[in-house]
Order: structure tokens, then C-alpha cells, then sequence
């Protein structure tokens, strides 16, 4: 009984953290930036030792084959002066000082290869991780906008409205703009039907003979002969009276 608890419990708790997961991939991929980040400290870490291993390797090798040189000019030196002895012990030295050698250069060589094919390894695990680090944000960011698009499809779906109710609303408006035009329409009518042209007219005629009098009586006073009037200026336009005229 227990042990069927405990697997309904563990069941709920996925189901519980699945949800979340779903919900949330932006924080899963912030979870796995940081596991790789970690990783690739470790991995850093290792590479780093082995290249100090190596370094210390490249300065073994350069002090023995310093020393070596060193031994073989001892050599050749005490062997022209006669001390065979010397010359023998400097030669036997120089003979396990060459073994050496020869096994640090193996090991530096081994090392360095290493080295190399491991941070290979890492610089590709790395540009394969943000490949598929963007390949994931595309894919989320084209997720995020099908949601955005069903979302708003599924807003504009949900809202209820009648037809009718909206033909009636625009019913109303174009007859409120009828009445307005109408009203507007009139006014302008009722001005235009209340100006008298003919009486402006003769006010005119009235303004022009004026101006003409009094522009003869200044050249008469002038000694100067006024101009004869044309033939449209002499022309006084009659109001008419009555339908027979």
C-alpha cells in the first residue's frame, strides 16, 4: 500500500513539474546554459593542468638538452686532456641523461597532442551547443507567435456580437447625418432666397454715377474737360416691373 502511495505521489509530483516545464522553456534553457557553463569550467580546469604539465615538460626537455651539451663538451674536453676517468663518468652521465630525455620529449609529445584534440573537442562541443542554443530560440520564438496569433484568433472568436445590432447603430448615425444636412441645406436657402440682387445692383450703379460726378466736378474746377462716358458706362440699368417688362 505503501509503495503504491509513494509511485501516485512520485506520478503527481512529474505531472507537476512537467506542467511547469511546459510552461516555462525559456527557464529551461537558462538551466541548460548554466549546466554547459559548469561543464565547460570543469573542462577548462582539466585543460589548463594538462597545458601546465605540458609547459613543465617543454622546460624539462630544454634544461636536459642544455645539460646534455654541456656534458659532451666536459667530455670531449677531458678526453683530449687524458682524464679518461672523468671522461667515462661525464659519458655514463650523459648516457642516462639522453634516456631521460628521449622519455620527456615522448611524454611532452603525447602531451601536446593531448592537449590539442581535447580543446578541438571543446571549441566543437561548444559551436555545437549555441547551434542548437539558436536553433531553440528560433523554434521558441516562432512557438511564442503561432500562441500570440491563436490567442488573438481566439479572442476575436469569443467576442458575441449581433449583426443587426450593428446595422442599427449605422442606421442611426446616417440618419442623424440626413438631419443635419438637411438643416444646414435650408439655412442656406433661407439666405440665399433673402438677399435682394437687384437692389445690389442698383446700389452699384448708384456708387459708380456718384464717383463719376464727383470726379467731373473736380476737373471742372480743374479747368479740365471731362471725358465723354463709354458706351457700358453710359448705360443705366433699369429695374424691371412687372412681367410684362
Amino acid at each position: 500500500m505503501f509503495a503504491r502511495i509513494g509511485r501516485l505521489l512520485r506520478g503527481f509530483l512529474s505531472l507537476f513539474i512537467s506542467g511547469i516545464e511546459e510552461a516555462n522553456p525559456e527557464a529551461l534553457m537558462e538551466a541548460a546554459r548554466q549546466d554547459f557553463r559548469q561543464k565547460m569550467t570543469q573542462y577548462n580546469l582539466a585543460l589548463a593542468k594538462m597545458a601546465g604539465v605540458a609547459e613543465r615538460l617543454k622546460s624539462q626537455v630544454r634544461a636536459k638538452a642544455g645539460r646534455a651539451q654541456e656534458l659532451e663538451r666536459r667530455i670531449l674536453a677531458n678526453h683530449q686532456a687524458g682524464n679518461l676517468e672523468l671522461a667515462g663518468v661525464l659519458a655514463r652521465e650523459l648516457q642516462e641523461l639522453k634516456a631521460d630525455l628521449a622519455i620527456d620529449t615522448q611524454e611532452l609529445s603525447e602531451t601536446e597532442e593531448a592537449y590539442q584534440v581535447n580543446m578541438r573537442q571543446a571549441k566543437v562541443a561548444q559551436q555545437d551547443f549555441q547551434d542548437k542554443v539558436r536553433k531553440l530560440e528560433k523554434q521558441l520564438s516562432q512557438v511564442q507567435i503561432k500562441e500570440a496569433q491563436a490567442e488573438a484568433a481566439t479572442a476575436l472568436s469569443s467576442v458575441a456580437f449581433k449583426v443587426g445590432d450593428l446595422g442599427d447603430t449605422m442606421k442611426t448615425v446616417e440618419d442623424i447625418l440626413e438631419k443635419r444636412y438637411e438643416v444646414s441645406a435650408g439655412k442656406a436657402r433661407v439666405a440665399r432666397d433673402m438677399v435682394d440682387v437687384e437692389t445690389i445692383r442698383e446700389k452699384e450703379s448708384e456708387r459708380k454715377a456718384l464717383e463719376q460726378s464727383a470726379l467731373a466736378e473736380f476737373l471742372a474746377s480743374q479747368g479740365i474737360q471731362a471725358a465723354a462716358p463709354t458706351a457700358e458706362a453710359a448705360k443705366t440699368p433699369t429695374k424691371e416691373m412687372g412681367p410684362g417688362q
